[in-house]
């Protein structure tokens, strides 16, 4: 260890911020500093209000060493002594991102990063308030301007993330991200919501029958084991009526009511990948853990059947309390996840529609893609939504 690195170390200790600013500046003029002095340089620096030494002597450490947190967070602390919290809460938020979970950091720096996430909670906090405000004066009302304003609101003050579409197995552009769609956008809603009654009935009879359900995440025999905290468990489990295009025989036949109404819809068609449709049966006390769809061409149907309370499906950032008889229309490539809370078991008929803003063009070239891919190289099971 150098006398200047000594004396300076001293001197911090006496509070003389000065005295240790010169002792720390003659080791980097030697060229004896280290990642350690030069933290001490800064420190001291700030002390005396030379932040522009200060600065530099940060950013030769982040040069060399971008993820280390005491000089994260000490460029922070700079930016908020100059008033300019909006800049230093990325330099905190970087400090926090690289730092393992509290626990192996020494005793100091746990303190310094939980005093990093207070300040940025403040100034997040903040920032919300002075948003309001100017809003307020400007008489707008987020409330009447809609949801997506609302949402972008949460978005910025950083209370929310941004949810786009990610298909796991195809991806159409320029299609916008909307996780729930307007049940009044689709006019076959309503009979099909009629119908519920009919269809309940049919799955009563199949809920009777134990050895009818299969659990909705299976392993396949030609394909590498998925990794879901559900695979092979009933307490999630189906009953297919269409796959892969095609009726499942013996369970399409004990369903007459259904694939009718089924048959009614505007399912896509295209050999030997679609229409799929099913009842999702999940279980008391079940969580469906969050999960992307397989493609954003279609939109994921839910008429729920049996809903004890307690069930809730989010998507995105939007989070719906499933009620029985009434359909939900959502975009399963947007992150989703879904809960039964309640004490008895939630059934839902699912299906697969078209994607409204599809051109008839579109869909017609979709589904020559879609069935050249399946003739190619069958694709894995088309499972979706929740």
């Amino acid at each position: 260890m150098s006398d200047d690195f000594q004396t300076g170390v001293d001197a911090l200790r006496r509070g003389d911020g000065a005295s240790a600013r010169e002792a720390f500046l003659a080791m980097e003029a030697a060229g004896a500093s280290t990642h350690q002095s030069r933290l001490l340089l800064a420190q001291a620096s700030a002390m005396t209000g030379d932040d522009g030494t200060a600065n530099a002597a940060l950013d030769r450490i982040l040069a060399e060493e971008p993820g280390n947190l005491y000089a994260l967070v000490m460029r922070g602390d700079l930016l908020m002594r100059a008033e300019n919290p909006r800049a230093a809460v990325p330099w905190y938020q970087a400090a926090l991102a690289h730092a393992p979970r509290f626990a192996s950091l020494p005793p100091d720096l746990i303190e310094t990063l939980r005093r990093a996430e207070r300040v940025v909670a403040q100034v997040e906090q903040d920032f919300r308030a002075h948003v309001d405000a100017a809003l307020s004066r400007d008489g707008i009302d987020p409330a009447k301007a809609g949801t997506r304003f609302a949402e972008a609101l949460e978005i910025l003050a950083g209370n929310a993330p941004v949810h786009v579409q990610q298909p796991t197995n195809f991806y159409y552009p320029r299609l916008p991200a909307i996780p729930f769609f307007a049940r009044s956008a689709f006019d076959w809603v309503p009979a099909l919501e009629a119908k519920a009654p009919a269809i309940r009935e049919e799955l009563q009879a199949l809920l009777a029958d134990e050895g009818a359900l299969t659990p909705y995440v299976a392993a396949e025999a030609d394909r590498p084991a998925k990794q879901h905290s559900l695979m092979g468990d009933p307490r999630w489990s189906a009953f297919h009526l269409l796959r892969g295009g095609e009726p499942v025989a013996g369970n399409a036949e004990r369903c007459p009511v259904t694939m009718a109404a089924l048959e009614a819809l505007p399912l896509p068609r295209i050999p030997g990948r679609s229409p799929i449709a099913l009842f999702s049966v999940l279980r008391a006390g079940t969580h469906i853990p969050p999960h992307h769809g397989l493609l954003n061409t279609r939109l994921i149907c839910h008429l729920p059947l049996i809903v004890p309370n307690g069930c809730r499906l989010r998507v995105g950032n939007h989070a719906r309390t499933v009620q029985q008889d009434r359909v939900l229309i959502f975009d399963d490539t947007i992150e989703h996840e879904a809960w039964n809370d309640g004490d008895a078991t939630r059934v839902v008929l699912l299906f697969e529609i078209w994607r409204p803003d599809l051109t008839a063009e579109e869909r017609a070239a979709l589904t020559s893609l879609f069935g050249t891919i399946s003739a190619y190289a069958p694709s894995t099971e088309d499972q979706a939504g929740a």
